[in-house]
């Protein structure tokens, strides 16, 4: 996977690219970052990346002429190539716009983006990008979340983050990447105790270690009696309660079993109580 990231502040990630999965993906060939300096695309003195936006208003909004320059000397696959790709079974790249007002960002998202070779990302900065960025190069413009940053640079370290946890080989366990928040897969993973359950698009169920008691505060009775299908019923409940309390709109967009659906009922009549 290679994901090359289009960005006028180049040392912003220095940090985040160099601990942990992501350090050890890279080590290990899994992944290979690129970061791009726009202001080296530029052809004036100033080295200016941002103009005045037409029509008027506040801030400054970056230019298309750097970008476009940038994503050329890149080689990028132009974008009806990659619209062409997109009737493919796995297309081979996709570039990313991210901006405030692109579609939200998603484990799902994710999954779909790890699959890929290769992935650019053009960071937004300022009031915007010029929207002939968003029309003829990105394939799809996409916000890390309902809220507004100062530039896409934090947007991108996170998705470069998810998505390479992702890639078989990332992760010690790549299971646990399927038992996680968000994560659509089966309850049960095939192969492993019948007490490991995924989320099956629900926040995760809660995590417990020694001590048994910390404090006078004890780990739940079915974690530590070894039985696995009472290990198993307590995290779905809990997966649920959790999801109820914290994000009840998931709830929405998963399949729940008839069992799963008498939880819910069960959990919130306690609530009302």
């Amino acid at each position: 996977m290679k994901f090359d990231v289009i960005t006028i502040f180049p040392h912003f990630f220095r940090g985040p690219f160099d601990f942990g999965i992501i350090r050890r993906a890279k080590e290990t060939g899994l992944v290979e970052i690129n970061i791009q300096d726009l202001r080296v695309f530029t052809k004036d003195k100033h080295r200016t990346v941002d103009d005045r936006p037409f029509g008027g208003g506040e801030g400054m909004v970056l230019k298309p002429e750097p970008i476009f320059d940038c994503v050329e000397f890149l080689r990028v696959a132009p974008k009806d190539e990659r619209i062409a790709q997109a009737g493919m079974p796995v297309p081979h790249e996709t570039v990313i716009l991210l901006s405030a007002s692109g579609e939200r960002f998603t484990q799902s998202v994710a999954t779909e983006l790890s699959k890929l070779e290769r992935v650019t990302i053009i960071c937004g900065r300022y009031e915007g990008v010029d929207e002939r960025v968003a029309e003829h190069i990105a394939d799809r413009e996409v916000s890390v979340g309902d809220f507004v940053l100062s530039g896409g640079e934090l947007g991108a370290a996170l998705i470069v983050d998810a998505v390479t946890r992702l890639i078989p080989g990332a992760l010690g366990n790549q299971a646990s990447a399927k038992q996680e928040s968000f994560t659509a897969d089966e309850h049960v993973m095939e192969g492993e105790p019948n007490s490991t359950c995924g989320s099956g698009g629900l926040l995760d169920y809660p995590h417990y270690t020694r001590p048994a008691d910390f404090r006078g505060m004890k780990v739940p009775e079915p974690l530590v009696n070894g039985n696995h299908d009472e290990i198993r019923r307590w995290r779905r409940r809990e997966a649920l309660a959790k999801t109820l309390r914290n994000r009840p709109e998931l709830l929405d967009g998963v399949e729940l079993s008839k069992e799963d659906r008498r939880l819910v009922d069960e959990l919130r009549s306690e609530k009302v109580r």
